[in-house]
This record gives C-alpha cells, sequence and structure tokens, in this order.
C-alpha cells in the first residue's frame, strides 16, 4: 500500500507540473506579456484602413519586434483610424519622420505594424503621432479591382 501511494503522488506531482507548463506555453503563444512589462514608451498614427490589424499584434522593425499595438479607435476628427503602439524603452531613437506601414507575415498570415526610420535628428517620444502611414492592402479590394479591370478589358 504504501509504494502504491508513493507512486500515485509522483504521479500527481508529474500531472500538476505539465499543466503548469501548458499553461505557460499558452501564455507565451498568445502574445499575453502583462505579467513582464518592461519600459515603454506610447506612440499613435492614423491610418486609413487597418485591415485585420488587431490589439496586440506586434510591431516591427526590420523584422524585429519592438513592441505592440495596444489599442484601435476612431479618431473623432478625421474619421480614420488610431492605432496606439507601446514601443520597448530600448527603441527609444526612433526619428519624428519615421513612417508606420500595415503589412501582412506572409500571403495570407496575421498582420502587423512595420516601422521604417526616417532621417531626423529629433525622436519620437511618449505621446507623439507618426505622421507618414501606409494602410493595409485589403486582398478583396485587389481581387475586385483585378475582376473590373479584366471585365473591360474583355469588352474590347
Amino acid at each position: 500500500m504504501k509504494r502504491q501511494a508513493k507512486i500515485e503522488i509522483w504521479v500527481g506531482a508529474f500531472v500538476l507540473m505539465s499543466l503548469a507548463a501548458l499553461v505557460m506555453i499558452a501564455f507565451q503563444v498568445s502574445n499575453f506579456s502583462s505579467w513582464k512589462e518592461r519600459p515603454s514608451y506610447e506612440v499613435s498614427a492614423l491610418f486609413d484602413n487597418i485591415g485585420g490589424l488587431k490589439v496586440r499584434a506586434p510591431v516591427k522593425m526590420s523584422g524585429v519586434v519592438i513592441g505592440r499595438v495596444t489599442s484601435i479607435t476612431v479618431d473623432p476628427k478625421s474619421f480614420k483610424a488610431k492605432v496606439a503602439m507601446k514601443i520597448d524603452q530600448n527603441y527609444n531613437e526612433l526619428s519624428v519622420d519615421s513612417s508606420a506601414s500595415i503589412l501582412t507575415s506572409g500571403l495570407l498570415g496575421d498582420q502587423y505594424v512595420g516601422i521604417d526610420i526616417g532621417g531626423e535628428e529629433d525622436y519620437l517620444e511618449n505621446g507623439s503621432e507618426i505622421e507618414i502611414t501606409q494602410s493595409a492592402l485589403v486582398l478583396e479590394d485587389l481581387i475586385s479591382q483585378f475582376l473590373v479591370k479584366f471585365s473591360e478589358g474583355g469588352d474590347k
């Protein structure tokens, strides 16, 4: 009976450790990182169309994740999509004339914000707005434009 109880305790401990590891992996995969908050500053940008961009989408520079999208709202003055982003403090030397684009990972992958560095000597600060933006390319719009052009070309 003692040996059986010992085996059951070890199996229970193994199951608990496995569940804890699965929860930790789930948090890492889902980009849930509020429990490891790093120093950052917030910037925003206005876009005509954000496509399928989501909150917690990565902000990348040269393919390296430098921050996350924190909120997406509609600007009441311009009626454009306002995307707020938190950028890691390690990347605090982004020039004021940097540009932001909404890009797609692969052909049909998730969307993210790509930052291209400008040449100014002044840097973005907490609360700054990125002026130069490029909206998302929406696949449905491209297909409809192709179909319209194709149908116009077939009549001639």
